[in-house]
């Protein structure tokens, strides 16, 4: 069921960016939208952001909270224990435990104690269905990366115990379970795939009924999850490597593992990951913050542990620049900055602006440039066409894929 919801929901995003073109077809995507149960599968927090004083009902500048989801009509948020790749070490591990343990209690306290008259908290599907039902938000819990485990196998049970329903193994850097993504840059792995302890923690996982999730190991690691789970896996975030060339991205083989396995790809929306930025930017904008001592503001991978002691101010909309709030800051909005002088700052913005004017970013993707950029590519150009041409295929399209979707979810139950 779940995947013919979403489905649905990316035929409906795909055939909402006609504004200009097709106002018809856009009020036929927008009675889809309100039709099905529409969700996010990945959105990192911030425990800073689930307090009493500082949360996620006031309009905040997380690209979800609240009041977004209500506006955009997003029905389901799977929020992130994510803990960066630290040092595989007792002490690591400890460290890596009690910041995933945060993030659930984050959770936790939105759903139970500051705002349980507009969100619940999910354990199955027809949880999802149920609360969706009522009105009420529905708040998912993911783990990404599996360093917090450690060693200790019983973790996976109480993980799962406190809500988390889909993990990756690993993240930026190869860990206890996994090979990492990371690793093909100098082919260096640890493991080739995936450890022996990671392959008990597939099989525990698949007991307990908690999906796994491929977005970040390495691609060794994700085949043999594929091979190894007696159930269908996600990517709860990843995009198509023959579009750029990002080592998070999934190639041909890889996807073609997972279709076969019958699981699903969530397609990441950061631009990166579809136009990428120029070779240059990224290394420019790490030698500039190291100049300035304040080092990288790009987040996923992070060490482990809880942020660092400094000023928070919650990252009200409209208000004076926080520390941000969303779990992973990139660009400029971040205290380390912020604790600049008003002179360093400002020749801190110059730098950067030539940065930005040397090296421009690719800006923020869209559906059609996913269809343009997939007409390019001989391999996909005539499937990719029904996309970039936007205004008359899409229309053909829905008809013919929304009864069949609906058969499925039917099938499915």
């Amino acid at each position: 069921m779940t995947r013919a919801i979403l489905s649905i929901a990316a035929v409906a995003a795909a055939a909402t960016a006609q504004l200009s073109a097709q106002p018809d077809l856009v009020a036929r995507a927008r009675a889809i939208h309100d039709r099905v149960i529409t969700l996010d599968t990945h959105n990192d927090i911030d425990p800073r952001t689930f307090t009493a004083d500082c949360n996620y009902t006031m309009r905040l500048t997380t690209q979800v909270n609240l009041p977004k989801m209500k506006e955009g009509g997003l029905d389901v948020s799977f929020f992130i224990a994510y803990v960066g790749q630290g040092d595989l070490t007792p002490a690591g591990y400890d460290a890596a435990y009690r910041a995933a343990s945060a993030k659930f209690d984050a959770v936790h306290r939105l759903t139970d104690e500051i705002a349980p008259k507009e969100i619940e908290l999910a354990l199955t599907p027809a949880d999802v269905v149920r609360i969706a039902k009522s009105g009420k938000k529905v708040a998912v819990i993911g783990i990404e990366n599996g360093y917090p485990i450690g060693t200790d196998i019983k973790r996976v049970k109480e993980f799962y115990d406190r809500g988390g329903r889909y993990m990756s193994l690993a993240h930026n850097g190869h860990n206890q379970l996994a090979d990492s993504h990371t690793g093909e840059a100098g082919n260096e792995w640890k493991w080739g795939g995936l450890s022996p302890l990671g392959r008990e923690v597939i099989q525990e996982m698949n007991r307990l009924g908690m999906m796994v999730d491929v977005s970040h190991p390495s691609k060794g690691a994700i085949l043999q999850a594929i091979g190894l789970s007696r159930a269908p896996v996600i990517a709860s975030h990843s995009s198509v490597r023959r579009l750029a060339n990002q080592t998070r991205n999934m190639d041909d083989e890889m996807l073609m593992a997972v279709k076969t396995n019958g699981g699903v790809v969530q397609i990441n929306a950061v631009a990166d990951f579809i136009k990428a930025d120029p070779k240059e930017r990224a290394p420019a904008i790490a030698a500039l913050r190291d100049e300035f001592g304040i080092g990288s503001g790009r987040g996923g991978g992070g060490r482990a542990g809880t942020p660092a002691a400094e000023a928070f101010r919650c990252p009200i909309e409209g208000a004076a620049s926080g520390t941000g709030g969303a779990g992973r800051q990139g660009g400029r909005g971040d205290a380390r900055l912020d604790a600049l002088s008003p002179e360093r700052r400002a020749e801190f913005d110059r730098r950067m602006a030539q940065i930005d004017r040397q090296y421009p970013a690719a800006g923020r993707a869209t559906v059609k440039d996913y269809g343009h950029a997939l007409a390019q590519d001989p391999a996909y150009a005539e499937k990719a066409n029904r996309i970039a041409g936007m205004t008359k295929d899409v229309s053909e399209l829905l008809p013919e894929l929304v009864p069949r979707l609906r058969r499925r979810m039917e099938q499915r139950g």
